[in-house]
């Protein structure tokens, strides 16, 4: 792993993404635009955005979608400086983490529990439509991730420097966590629980039930011993019990699985990484480790690495399709990868692939990679949060708790 070219990238990466002052356009944003493309019915909403995502010329101006600030995307920042924090000891991380936090404090989605948030435009599948600032526990998730990080560098200063930014933690946390307990539909079985993805419908998600689950993992190891915590204990066992079942023989995961067919919906890319660096999480968090989350974990981690990944460090993108190379894909390997001290330097290596490959002169990475055309457009959330979070990962020694 070149350290040095890590480092480089990333820096011009910062460079770009204050710049812009953490705005701009998202692959899903299409519905920000004041085209009504509600009155083509249920589809014109789903075929504008799966359209618009595919196409590498940028029209959002053209039809009035502005850059804008993704809730997450400030999430996912908040997790990069604070591992950059923890690596460095450089202040200016610090400050910069002090500012996501207070901008996700003061603007979580209203109407539900205190600490939750959605994306900053609506947006549509065959199967629900969510309206803008919606909460998922995606989104709410990727956000108490970064929370998680920055309490743990809080915790290493001085008491006077923490004391206050400390007690806010435990309040968002719980926050989040009163989102997931009250707010999400769950489906129960004999394997375990399914925790839904937003309000809106009741649904399983593999990776999303995770992330639901890693955040109350997050709030009982931050606020220890409260009142309910053998019932949130459980119900984690119950999330880790549910997907594991469901880990198919020869290591992956589906997405999804349709209550009412019992069919699961095939789609093997990055969410694979998502499964597993949840489970993991949730295991050191917790410190309960069944033997069959551990063989899970290592099952899925072969099949990742060997499946979904060249040796120069390219990712397929959705198994069996080859092409594009997705920067999602690519980020999230080098976060997965980076948690894990036998894979460590294939992270680097996807690093190393992906900034040669897809970072643009200006700091700014690409979004798709076709074998003879680039898609270039500078996506924030997707794109260059991710590829933030991911080139810090590898500045620290490893994710453990």
């Amino acid at each position: 792993m070149n350290r040095s070219r890590i480092d480089e990238a990333l820096a011009k990466l910062l460079d770009y993404v204050e710049a812009e002052d953490y705005e701009g356009y998202d692959p899903y944003d299409t519905l920000n635009s004041f085209v009504p493309f509600h009155w083509l019915g249920k589809w014109g909403p789903v075929l504008a955005i799966q359209v618009q995502k595919r196409n590498p010329v940028n029209i959002r101006p053209l039809i009035g979608v502005r850059k804008e600030i993704n809730p997450k995307a400030i999430g996912l920042f908040l997790r990069a400086y604070s591992q950059l924090y923890r690596s460095t000891g450089e202040q200016k991380y610090l400050e910069r983490a002090h500012e996501m936090f207070d901008w996700l404090k003061q603007n979580p989605s209203g109407g539900y529990s205190k600490y939750c948030w959605g994306y900053n435009f609506p947006w549509a599948s065959p199967v629900k439509h969510v309206g803008a600032y919606v909460p998922s526990v995606v989104a709410t998730g990727f956000v108490v991730k970064g929370v998680y990080e920055y309490w743990r560098v809080l915790r290493e200063l001085p008491d006077g420097e923490s004391t206050g930014r400390l007690a806010e933690i435990k309040e968002v946390l719980k926050g989040a966590a009163d989102f997931v307990l009250q707010h999400l539909d769950r489906i129960e079985d004999e394997t375990g629980v399914c925790i839904s993805y937003t309000p809106v419908m009741k649904d399983a998600c593999y990776n999303a039930s995770l992330l639901g689950t890693e955040i109350l993992a997050r709030y009982l190891s931050v606020v220890r011993g409260c009142e309910n915590e053998a019932e949130i204990l459980r119900l984690i066992e119950a999330s880790m019990d549910f997907v594991t079942a469901r880990q198919l023989e020869n290591g992956c995961w589906n997405y999804s699985i349709d209550l009412e067919t019992g069919t699961e919906r095939r789609q093997i890319d990055f969410h694979q990484g998502y499964v597993i660096e949840s489970m993991e999480e949730i295991m050191r968090l917790t410190g309960q480790r069944k033997p069959q989350w551990e063989q899970a974990v290592m099952r899925g981690l072969e099949f990742y690495r060997k499946q979904q990944f060249t040796e120069d460090g390219r990712s397929w993108w959705r198994l069996p399709k080859e092409w594009p190379v997705e920067i999602h894909n690519q980020t999230q390997g080098i976060v997965t990868f980076s948690m894990f001290d036998e894979y460590r330097d294939f992270a680097g290596t996807v690093a190393e692939y992906t900034i040669t490959t897809m970072q643009d002169r200006c700091g700014h990475f690409y979004y798709q990679k076709f074998p003879f055309y680039t898609n270039k457009i500078p996506y924030m959330r997707w794109s260059n949060a991710w590829m933030t979070v991911a080139l810090s990962a590898l500045s620290v020694k490893s994710s453990a708790i």
